[in-house]
């Protein structure tokens, strides 16, 4: 990184490529009270820059984010209360290296509880929440919100161009791409867009060759791949091919055979050493109901149940060198953190 050649030092006293070096080393979690030190320091500490310097010397910490439904307690409901019928929904974040459970502060305008089926992705660690249903009267929203980890603070953006539900996302060098899914009317969507988290901006992207309702998005490297989904006219009828982006140059391509399985693919596809794509709920007899995997380098996280109203279980499994799965490690989940996962996505803070 360059120096800044503010009339104030980063440090007093300190050169400025130790004193940069200095808050390079700071536990992301201390970031959120560091930014309050100076203006100078807050600049730094939410730059892209800074977060890319962090990610090249090793000092940046990859951990899952949920959408996952809040316990129940017994002492909110009154004798002659029933408990709600549909769940409410927040942000957990679990990071496998300190083993160590956290929750997101809501996003103010859904206090009680996110959007049902809202999207996340995350670029250049911040947190992108998109889309979903009003929590209350189910209607289809175009909010985005994104939570700075460096402040804790959600902002509200620019709204998506269109109303669209069960899309594909993922997000890569500070853009967030989604694409398929349906719109108010259930008719499913070839159309897609990609986000700009810095300038707040929504541009269109050429469309996909065909309808892609209930699809999963998945990056590798800078390819975006939109995985199975379906026709208006074929509902719950998964198609095994998938379509890929190529974000430099903004073409498609179709490729056949991708999804191997018939079921929907919304958080559960897994990419193997081999190129294929194979589904998560097949990997793990713990795991094999409502299942999302979250893959986080040399790792991955998979939550689910082994049948259906079984307790939540969450595993980790490491990939061996030649980067096959390895064995599945139950991990200690505390009570407040027991409840359904409905997405995921990794944060790289």
């Amino acid at each position: 990184m360059e120096p800044n050649h503010d009339s104030t030092e980063l440090i007093p006293g300190l050169p400025h490529e130790i004193a940069l070096e200095c808050l390079t080393r700071l536990q992301y979690g201390a970031h959120a009270v560091a930014s309050h030190v100076c203006r100078r320091w807050r600049r730094l500490l939410q730059s892209p820059e800074f977060y890319y310097h962090r990610k090249q010397n090793g000092f940046t910490r990859k951990v899952a984010c949920f959408v996952q439904s809040l316990p129940i307690h017994s002492e909110s409901v009154g004798s002659n209360e029933k408990p709600a019928k549909n769940p409410k929904y927040a942000l957990s974040v679990f990071d496998p290296i300190t083993g160590i459970w956290t929750r997101i502060d809501p996003v103010p305008k859904y206090a009680d509880g996110l959007p049902l089926f809202c999207q996340v992705a995350s670029s250049e660690g911040k947190l992108v929440v998109m889309g979903g249903w009003n929590p209350v009267s189910w209607e289809p929203l175009r909010d985005v919100f994104v939570y700075e980890f460096t402040t804790r603070r959600w902002t509200q953006r620019v709204d998506m161009p269109s109303t669209r539900s069960f899309f594909a996302a993922g997000a890569c060098d500070g853009k967030v791409y989604i694409a398929g899914g349906h719109d108010e009317n259930k008719n499913a969507l070839r159309s897609a867009w990609v986000y700009d988290i810095g300038s707040d901006e929504w541009t269109e992207l050429t469309q996909m060759s065909e309808e892609r309702d209930e699809c999963e998005g998945v990056f590798i490297g800078s390819e975006f791949w939109v995985v199975s989904g379906y026709d208006t006219d074929s509902q719950g009828r998964f198609k095994d091919s998938a379509e890929v982006l190529e974000t430099s140059t903004g073409t498609w391509r179709r490729v056949e055979s991708a999804w191997g399985v018939s079921r929907c693919p919304r958080s559960c596809v897994s990419f193997g050493q081999n190129g294929n794509f194979t589904s998560w709920d097949d990997s793990e007899p713990a795991v094999q109901v409502g299942t999302c995997g979250v893959d986080l380098g040399d790792r991955s996280l998979v939550t689910g149940s082994a049948y259906q109203g079984a307790p939540q279980a969450v595993l980790v499994v490491e990939k061996t060198n030649q980067g096959q799965n390895g064995k599945f490690v139950k991990v200690d989940v505390p009570d407040e953190f027991s409840g359904f996962v409905q997405s995921g996505c990794l944060v790289e803070i």
